[in-house]
């Protein structure tokens, strides 16, 4: 049960939440399905989820948000940078740049041989090629950036860089900050923050859509 899927309800939103490749709960090759292919596989699986949503005759296809966190940060990224379906959009904890978050983060120095199957120096290309950064001119939709200043799984300098990059391009974009909060602050920090954050959100929302 996630408690922001019963907010948005209850404001009046569809939620679409799917199990796209490299999702769990369908086995270890269907998890597999996103090795040296972050967005690429996982992409094309949410965007038929939104056709199907659209099709089923409920659903105003001229005013469709995204969101997400953590990896689900990265893939919201991933959508703005490869499609302008979305009105507006919030990313939250989120990885940009897959080269700078080996080293600064916590867990992708463990893990990058399982995800990429290199090191960065070793072929930087497809550190490169999978990060959302490097199509940021191609971001339309006005989008909320969310960090927290103690996140070490997703460090605030992979939302400050995207934060720059639309900044610079004269894009839609606004950041909030939350101190002394960490990775799991939606669900383990403090509850006045929580609630800016809930709050926040609707707000965003209902001011593009």
């Amino acid at each position: 049960m996630m408690h922001e899927f019963q907010v948005l309800a209850a404001n009046g939103y569809v939620v679409l939440f799917i199990n796209p490749r490299g999702s769990t709960g369908y086995g270890d090759d269907f998890a597999a399905q996103l090795f040296r292919a972050w967005g690429k596989h996982d992409f094309p699986d949410l965007m038929a989820a939104v056709d199907w949503a659209i099709a089923q005759g409920y659903v105003d296809e001229q005013r469709l948000g995204v969101l997400g966190g953590s990896y689900g940060g990265f893939m919201t990224n991933w959508v703005l940078t490869h499609t302008t379906r979305f009105k507006a959009a919030m990313t939250q904890r989120t990885v940009s740049n897959m080269y700078s978050s080996f080293g600064t983060d916590d867990i992708f120095y463990a893990s990058s041989k399982q995800t990429i199957g290199a090191e960065p120096w070793d072929d930087p290309d497809i550190y490169w090629e999978l990060s959302p950064i490097s199509y940021v001119d191609r971001i339309e939709t006005p989008l909320l950036i969310e960090l927290q200043e103690e996140d070490w799984r997703c460090p605030p300098e992979q939302s400050e860089q995207l934060f720059i990059a639309l900044k610079r391009q004269g894009k839609v974009v606004e950041m909030v900050r939350y101190p002394e909060e960490s990775h799991g602050m939606s669900r383990t920090g403090k509850p006045k923050h929580r609630v800016e954050r809930l709050q926040t959100m609707l707000d965003w929302f209902a001011r593009y859509m």
